[in-house]
């Protein structure tokens, strides 16, 4: 068997990695000039949630696919779905369209990350890995320092269809390489894929997504949420080859990762998503101007990870975890204290840096614990399980703050809410009478700044998660038979 060759396998882990960073910059910082261009800006959040959802369902699932076919076949299927999504965006000429090929873009994209990272975990030993994934993390800090540019000079150049066709010579690049130089040795045995705690999973989610974009209006997805749960958690204590063990949660190592690491998750996406939003809808800036806003948070988060990967052999997990975690705190009290319309844009862009800084040292610990905590045969699913948890905290987070900035926009019901898609023209609809346009404007305002103080809880809550972290050690691993056994 040919044997794999590390380094341009290596590269084509991080331009599939550079795909989702990529994307995830570009179309956060086109899509108010989306909405001005489509409507529909009641549905602003879904084109994020339905991107998070799919990949969030997905995770655990290609992570137990990987575990019991490889990682190989697995990712190349996600990079080809998420390659189909993309171009299926961009030739998108209505929001219900975006929306729903936004939704198989996800698709592609819950095999993605983890199932990168997963095979980093596999070919590098941990000391090799903890300088891999910091060097890792910088793709994400170019991408967010082309990212806001690249979506601003798109949109002001060509149309923001280009934010979704870019992905495509990066995919077929990233391809290529995979199939050429990324070889395993699979030992297949006769497995049955849980059917059953998938389509749990699935309706758990959506139930949960629904009701929390609810906020007090439409709230039944969260009692249906809250019983799938529980025949979730039933069925995969029983099933012979589980979605997600339950029996790996006896780890407290990932139990708190899984925790904190939803709740920052609901902070990052929260920001990433709705800052643009405020800068073009509310403080009448370009799509460039949106997008710069985050981009000290994005290249703060791969700088801190690259650090994080050197220190992390001579400090350990905690002392990164609880410190990275405690500068999102500072960060986004910051944020939320003084993003407004009269203040420097200095202040904000130092707040985001020092909330991504913190970011890419907890995240990074939290990611090498978890898979310091089990065997080859677990690792594909624990490190899903935990992207699990991430992506699930970002859907729920952007979908809660999506219902808290749309029941603003009814509070008067005088208000068509299909006038507030011109905040977002470039115009900044000066074509509305000056009375309805405060209105607007200040309903937005109103409801983004809630959004920046739930930012800033969540990520309270994930330093308040991060002070249980236990104690791990950086060379024991638990044994497979410790956590796989079902009971």
């Amino acid at each position: 068997m040919r044997t794999t060759h590390r380094p341009l396998t290596t590269l084509a882990l991080a331009l599939s990695l550079f795909m989702a960073a990529l994307e995830a910059t570009v179309v956060s910082t086109a899509m108010p000039t989306v909405v001005g261009e489509l409507g529909g800006i009641q549905h602003y959040a879904w084109v994020f949630t339905a991107y998070m959802l799919s990949s969030t369902i997905t995770v655990p699932i290609y992570g137990k696919l990987a575990d019991l076919y490889g990682r190989k076949p697995v990712l190349l299927f996600g990079i080809v779905l998420f390659l189909v999504g993309s171009i299926a965006s961009g030739l998108s000429t209505s929001m219900a369209m975006l929306i729903g090929f936004r939704t198989l873009q996800g698709l592609g994209a819950g095999a993605m990350q983890p199932v990168a990272l997963t095979i980093i975990g596999d070919i590098y030993t941990l000391e090799e890995r903890a300088k891999v994934q910091g060097a890792f993390s910088a793709v994400w800090g170019i991408a967010g320092l082309i990212g806001p540019i690249t979506g601003g000079f798109i949109v002001k150049y060509f149309t923001w269809h280009w934010v979704f066709f870019i992905n495509v010579p990066v995919g077929v690049g990233c391809l290529v390489l995979l199939l050429s130089y990324f070889h395993e040795r699979v030992e297949r045995k006769p497995q049955k894929l849980d059917y059953a705690g998938a389509a749990l999973l699935t309706g758990w989610v959506v139930a949960l997504l629904v009701g929390v974009q609810g906020v007090g209006v439409n709230l039944w997805g969260l009692p249906v949420a809250a019983v799938l749960l529980a025949a979730f958690v039933a069925v995969e204590r029983k099933a012979a080859e589980p979605i997600i063990p339950m029996s790996i949660f006896k780890v407290p190592a990932i139990v708190i990762s899984s925790i904190a690491g939803a709740l920052f998750s609901a902070a990052m996406f929260g920001a990433t998503t709705y800052v643009p939003l405020f800068v073009q809808g509310v403080l009448g800036g370009t799509p460039t101007e949106a997008g710069g806003m985050i981009t000290p948070m994005i290249v703060g988060w791969p700088l801190a990870a690259l650090v994080a990967g050197k220190l992390l052999l001579k400090t350990g997990f905690r002392p990164l975890i609880v410190g990275g975690l405690g500068l999102t705190v500072v960060g986004t009290t910051l944020m939320a204290l003084l993003l407004g319309p009269q203040a420097p844009k200095l202040v904000p862009e130092v707040a985001m840096g020092l909330f991504g800084i913190g970011m890419g040292f907890a995240s990074t610990a939290l990611l090498i614990a978890v898979q310091t905590s089990v065997g080859w045969e677990l690792r594909g699913v624990a490190t899903a399980s935990n992207m699990f948890f991430r992506t699930i905290g970002g859907a729920i987070g952007v979908g809660l703050m999506g219902g808290v900035m749309v029941s603003q926009l009814l509070k008067d019901p005088t208000v068509p809410i299909s006038a507030a898609n011109a905040l977002m023209s470039p115009d900044h609809g000066q074509d509305l009478p000056a009375d309805l346009l405060a209105t607007l404007s200040g309903a937005l305002g109103t409801g983004l700044s809630i959004n920046f103080w739930l930012i800033c809880a969540f990520t309270v809550a994930a330093f308040t998660a991060g002070l249980f972290f236990p104690k791990v050690s950086r060379t024991t691993t638990v044994a497979s038979t410790e956590v796989a056994a079902p009971h």
